[in-house]
């Protein structure tokens, strides 16, 4: 018996170091992060335009808000980082995963007011520009839409999601780098300066802001501040809707009280569509969702892999993906509200036959504009903001956001410190004529992608024209080339105007764009390249987010 005791008394201390290592790993592996890879996490992460936005998001998860409350604060924040984009005077298109698995859209953008100018379609430029002027405001959805999506889904008081932003909008930041550059555009600083929104934008001395400048807001702080304490109404039902309607008024706009208090939010399913072994959810017209699918649909059928970029097949590629934009422009007169237009479906957009006929027109060399459509499609435009959240408890959401083209249509409200929207402009090109209520095209995508293997990609972009093509590349690159979803956003695109010119953003293969001109593609000169992708991806237990560098953007989790 005596012999035996060193024995166990060796096999006690084993086992003591094996009980000891086994609590070591579970509370290793409890860490946010822990055995994810470098700059992922585990429990939650927001990807918007900027870092203070991002933190500000996720921030709100960390709180124990939901990602709805994430996604709400990090857009309130981008109205005062990036101005330009979005704001209270715009609208949204969000899709929603909800933790059942169920995908729906809320949808805010905004409508045409009961009483708009007459001929109003006749003002719409007929070259590239912005449209400026009161007469383009759309009925602001963006509030209406934030407290819907609250009510259905939020954890904090309402009014926390505001403090963050009400800070800086009145404390003031840093002329943010990228908005810097938008004033410093002869183009850009001609719109504000000579507009009512030189009020915030300019120095003293009515020049537009510089590098060391301070951006502050101080009447947004207090419209904000009383929003957030008094609820939505306060907005479409009260003092803050009336001082707004008041200055849109005497600057020339038709928006009424009544256009206000009449706003609703659509709510609905999203379509979801097969897309090999994924399942992609998108939003419905008047979203360009349908577009985005179309492509990749198209995409699909070619069977792509890491193979496809070697030097033999990569301009066989960009070929079949420059011809899927063609036919995708033809096609863009098909996005409307279909509350409005009941003669007018996107539906063959994700049908099978349909996008498997389309593909069987495509030949080795590129054809004349008239055989993509007989319909040309609408100008150019750029704008919008997108964010992407995905919280601890599985709740994701994909938000884009506008107030249409830069600093909406240079309409700035004195009584409340909010930028007004020109959305009326994009029925530009797109529509014969508009009625009150109806919601203008757009090519807003917030969308969310499940793969069979378990992987959730919460994607979308801003750029105007250029959302379709930089969200489609950003999807093909992920799922089909596997690049990481940094790489995935970050490659160059690749973008066809409205004339059907193919432009290349700087960077772009150069062996690839020689090899496009050799099958008769028309290669344009497009300067504008502000594409931005922002996405979060799970997967394996691991959160990936990333935010486009293009607009010096940075995602943030936990």
């Amino acid at each position: 018996m005596a012999q035996s005791r060193p024995w166990l008394l060796r096999a006690a201390v084993i086992a003591g170091v094996l009980c000891l290592a086994a609590v070591v790993c579970v509370c290793v592996l409890g860490l946010p992060g822990a055995g994810c890879p470098g700059g992922s996490f585990r429990r939650g992460a927001v990807a918007a335009d900027s870092r203070i936005c991002s933190d500000i998001g996720r921030d709100m998860l960390q709180r124990g808000g939901s990602a709805v409350d994430g996604a709400i604060a990090a857009l309130l924040c981008t109205s005062v980082v990036n101005p330009q984009s979005m704001g209270l005077g715009g609208g949204s298109i969000v899709t929603i995963r909800e933790r059942s698995g169920k995908v729906k859209v809320f949808n805010f953008r905004e409508t045409v007011p009961h009483s708009f100018k007459e001929n109003l379609l006749e003002d719409c430029p007929r070259t590239f520009g912005m449209s400026s002027g009161s007469q383009w405001v759309g009925v602001p959805g963006e509030l209406r839409g934030y407290d819907l999506l609250h009510k259905h889904y939020g954890r904090l008081p309402w009014s926390q999601l505001f403090e963050p932003t009400v800070r800086l909008a009145r404390l003031g930041i840093p002329l943010p780098q990228y908005l810097s550059q938008f004033l410093r555009s002869p183009l850009v600083q001609h719109r504000v300066e000579t507009s009512s929104l030189c009020d915030i934008l300019c120095t003293r001395n009515r020049t537009v802001l510089g590098p060391g400048d301070v951006l502050k807001f101080p009447k947004l702080a207090e419209t904000m501040e009383t929003i957030g304490k008094f609820g939505a109404d306060v907005f479409y039902n009260g003092k803050i809707g009336q001082d707004l309607v008041e200055d849109v008024q005497a600057a020339g706009g038709s928006l009424t009280m009544k256009d206000l208090g009449d706003f609703m939010v659509r709510v609905g399913d999203a379509v979801s569509v097969p897309l090999g072994d994924s399942v992609l959810h998108i939003p419905p017209p008047p979203a360009g969702g349908a577009l985005l699918a179309f492509i990749l649909l198209m995409m699909k059928e070619s069977a792509l892999s890491p193979q496809s970029v070697g030097a033999d097949q990569k301009t066989q590629m960009y070929h079949r993906y420059v011809e899927a934009l063609k036919f995708a422009n033809g096609q863009k007169k098909t996005i409307c509200d279909p509350a409005f237009n009941p003669h007018k479906s996107a539906a063959p957009l994700t049908d099978s036959s349909f996008v498997a006929h389309v593909s069987s027109l495509v030949s080795n060399q590129t054809r004349d504009s008239s055989f993509y459509s007989s319909v040309p499609p609408p100008a150019d435009s750029f704008g919008t903001t997108h964010v992407s959240v995905l919280d601890q408890e599985g709740l994701a959401v994909s938000a884009t956001s506008t107030i249409n083209q830069l600093f909406g249509g240079a309409v700035f409200s004195p009584k409340t410190g909010i930028i007004l929207n020109n959305e009326l402009a994009d029925f530009c090109g797109r529509a014969e004529s508009l009625k009150p209520g109806e919601q203008p095209p757009s090519s807003m995508t917030p969308v969310i992608l499940e793969s069979k293997s378990g992987r959730l990609l919460v994607i979308g972009g801003s750029g105007g024209s250029m959302i379709t093509s930089a969200v489609a590349l950003s999807v093909m690159n992920r799922l089909w080339l596997k690049m990481s979803l940094r790489d995935a956003i970050a490659a160059p695109i690749v973008f066809v105007d409205s004339k059907h010119n193919v432009n290349f953003e700087p960077g772009f293969d150069e062996s690839v764009v020689a090899g496009l001109r050799e099958r008769g593609h028309s290669v344009g000169n497009w300067k504008y390249f502000f594409n931005v992708v922002n996405g979060v991806e799970q997967e394996h237990g691991c959160i990936a987010a990333f935010s486009d560098q293009r607009k010096s953007g940075e995602a943030s989790g936990f």
